[in-house]
C-alpha cells in the first residue's frame, strides 16, 4: 500500500497588501488627452497658409522645409501619446472588469475604443519619418509626395472617433449598472454623441477635440473614483 500524503493545511486568502489598484492610469489618460490637444493642435503648422491656398506642391515642399523641427516634434509627441493611451486602455479596462458582471462586453469595448485611438496616432506619427527625410535634409523630395503627405498629416493623427466607443461604454455601465459615477457617465455620454457626429460627416479630424477633451475629464473623474473606493475599503477595515 501507498501512503496517502496528509492534506494540505487551507489557509487564507492572501489580501493585497497594496490595497485597491492606483489611479495612475487614469492620468495618463488625462494626460494623452491634454498632450494631444495641446502637442497635435501646435506641431499642425508645418506649412504657411499661402501656400497651402495656392495649392501649388513645391511651395508647400518649401514651407514644410522651413518647420521641419516641428515634424520631428510631432513623431516625439505622437510617441508619448501613443505610451499614455495603452496604459489609459489597460487600466480602463482594470477598472470597468471590477465592476461589471464576468463575461460583460463593456470593459472590452471601452479599452479597444482607446487602442483604436493609439494605433491612428501610432500610424500617423509614421508621416513624420517620410516628411523628416523628404525634406530635413536639405534636399527636397518630390514636392507631390510631400504635398500628398502633408494632407494625411493633419489628418491621421487626429482620428480619435475610437474614444465615441469607449465614452459610450462608460456611459453605459454608469447609468446602466452605477459601475462609474454619475458625473463621469453624464460626461461620457455627451462626448459619445460628438465623437459619433465627427463619424458621419466628412470632419473624421476634429474628433481630437472632443476625444481630448473627454479625457481630460474622464482621468481626474476615474481616478477620483479610485481614491473614494480605496478610503472606503481602509475603513472597512
Amino acid at each position: 500500500m501507498h501512503a496517502v500524503p496528509p492534506p494540505l493545511p487551507r489557509t487564507a486568502p492572501t489580501r493585497l497588501a497594496a490595497g485597491p489598484p492606483g489611479s495612475g492610469w487614469a492620468w495618463c489618460g488625462a494626460g494623452a488627452g491634454l498632450a494631444g490637444l495641446i502637442g497635435l493642435f501646435g506641431t499642425a503648422g508645418i506649412y504657411t497658409q499661402d501656400a497651402w491656398d495656392a495649392g501649388d506642391n513645391d511651395r508647400m515642399a518649401a514651407s514644410v522645409a522651413e518647420h521641419a523641427t516641428l515634424v520631428w516634434a510631432h513623431q516625439a509627441l505622437c510617441a508619448l501619446v501613443v505610451t499614455l493611451l495603452v496604459v489609459f486602455a489597460a487600466g480602463l479596462y482594470r477598472h470597468l472588469a471590477l465592476r461589471e458582471p464576468p463575461g460583460g462586453l463593456v470593459p472590452a469595448v471601452a479599452a479597444a475604443g482607446v487602442l483604436l485611438t493609439a494605433v491612428a496616432v501610432f500610424l500617423g506619427a509614421g508621416l513624420d519619418t517620410e516628411l523628416w527625410w523628404s525634406v530635413g535634409t536639405g534636399a527636397i523630395a518630390d514636392p507631390d509626395t510631400v504635398g500628398s503627405m502633408v494632407v494625411h498629416y493633419g489628418a491621421l493623427p487626429w482620428l480619435w472617433g475610437g474614444l465615441g466607443l469607449s465614452a459610450a461604454a462608460v456611459a453605459r455601465a454608469g447609468f446602466a449598472r452605477r459601475s462609474a459615477g454619475r458625473g463621469l457617465a453624464l460626461t461620457s455620454a455627451v462626448a459619445a454623441v460628438l465623437l459619433l457626429a465627427t463619424q458621419v460627416t466628412p470632419v473624421q479630424y476634429i474628433a481630437l477635440l472632443p476625444g481630448a477633451l473627454w479625457l481630460i475629464v474622464a482621468g481626474p473623474l476615474l481616478a477620483r473614483q479610485r481614491t473614494v473606493l480605496a478610503g472606503a475599503r481602509a475603513a472597512a477595515d
